[in-house]
């Protein structure tokens, strides 16, 4: 078949690979009919995750019909039409009990890598390391899905695969990140970042309940995009984000903020030059000015939410102003199971059409194209369906 690979930093290839078997009885394997490149599989591509491999099959939002199933997978049927949630999850072990599902214990045979770096190791993902699994991803014709009676989201007739496709990880993760706002009657939510995450943090937020979204960018289609969903607009290049945000609060605050940004905001000045170089010299692994900002303008009492992927050790944070402030904080990689059915039911009442942030469609084959404008911002792209 063929599939995206990473050969290196900036290096990403479509190949030909072996097919894609069952290995155990949970197992299944999925035709893909949609994939995307996900903002988080950058980090991938400009080679700040560790423990990638020459080879390593990536992507990690995918769908399609299912052609083959283990022996103990009952609940799936040979042609049903699946999404497949990012991480990967046993069902059975405490945390998946819990719905905590992307910090599933059982699901990476790598964990012992994650200790070393975090103590404990969440789940597996799929396409997104060795640290975490090793498992090839849905960039591809194929996939194997573990866990797939549990892994596996059956999608209704008369659903079109943009509008359900999103329901991998973007979607569940802009809602779990407002959702961790714990959002009240009136309130003012800020985010940090416009891709694709934060515009389904800006929608989550206002479905529920927040009277105001502040978004804050620097790239001039991605704001525009959160103006049309209902935000109000920052251009970090163009003021004084902190400043801007105490007018617009009336001196308070904004009641919760978001980092939909993760390890490499852009900064500005001398802290973005602080921060590329530390990361250039491997003294600091991700960047996190906008993580910084969020933490000092958020007001007193208020919650920090950070659905941003952090993959090690940042610099300069600002632990007074968290402290002294009485700040929650409220993160991780998303629990997409628990949401399916929910964000399903706003598909389906027509409350939100995820396809809104698809600004590309390409065949597989031109996908290390895709990488390059969406890594780059070119051609307005903010994000890219792929069609094997």
């Amino acid at each position: 078949m063929k599939a995206v690979c990473w050969e290196g930093t900036k290096d990403i290839r479509v190949q030909t690979v072996p097919d894609p078997k069952i290995i155990n009885p949970r197992d299944a394997i999925v035709k893909i009919t949609s994939t995307a490149i996900c903002g988080s599989d950058l980090h991938l591509y400009n080679g700040y995750i560790p423990t990638m491999e020459s080879g390593d099959i990536l992507g990690h939002e995918f769908m399609g019909e299912v052609v083959e199933l283990g022996s103990e997978v009952k609940n799936i049927k040979i042609g049903d039409r699946v999404v497949v949630p990012f991480p990967i999850a046993c069902g059975g072990c405490f945390f998946c009990k819990q719905k905590l599902t992307s910090l599933c214990d059982n699901s990476n045979p790598n964990a012992w890598i994650a200790e070393k770096l975090m103590g404990y190791s969440p789940s597996g993902l799929f396409g997104y390391s060795h640290m975490l699994g090793g498992y090839a991803g849905g960039q591809a014709e194929y996939a194997r899905v573990p866990f797939a009676d549990v892994g596996l989201f059956k999608i209704p007739d008369g659903l079109a695969d943009e509008q359900v496709l999103f329901l991998t990880d973007i979607f569940p993760t802009g809602y779990m990140a407002a959702e961790n706002c714990n959002i009240q009657p009136g309130d003012t939510i800020a985010v940090w970042g416009c891709g694709p995450v934060g515009q389904f943090a800006i929608r989550s937020a206002f479905m529920l309940g927040a009277e105001r979204v502040i978004a804050i960018d620097l790239v001039p289609e991605r704001l525009q995009m959160a103006k049309d969903n209902g935000a109000e607009i920052l251009n970090l290049e163009e003021l004084d984000v902190g400043e801007a945000l105490k007018e617009m609060t009336g001196g308070r605050g904004p009641d919760a903020v978001i980092d939909a940004v993760g390890l490499e905001a852009h900064g500005m000045g001398p802290e973005g030059f602080y921060d590329k170089a530390k990361q250039a010299v491997r003294l600091e692994t991700d960047r996190p000015h906008a993580l910084r900002q969020a933490i000092v303008a958020c007001r007193k009492g208020g919650t920090v939410s950070i659905p941003g992927v952090y993959g090690g050790f940042i610099d300069k944070m600002p632990m007074g102003a968290a402290m002294n402030k009485g700040l929650t904080f409220k993160m991780g990689q998303t629990h997409v199971h628990r949401y399916l059915p929910t964000l399903l039911d706003h598909i389906q009442n027509g409350a939100i059409d995820p396809s809104f942030v698809i600004t590309h469609r390409l065949p597989l084959d031109q996908a290390p194209h895709g990488y390059e404008i969406f890594c780059n911002k070119k051609d307005n792209c903010i994000k890219i369906v792929l069609k094997p």
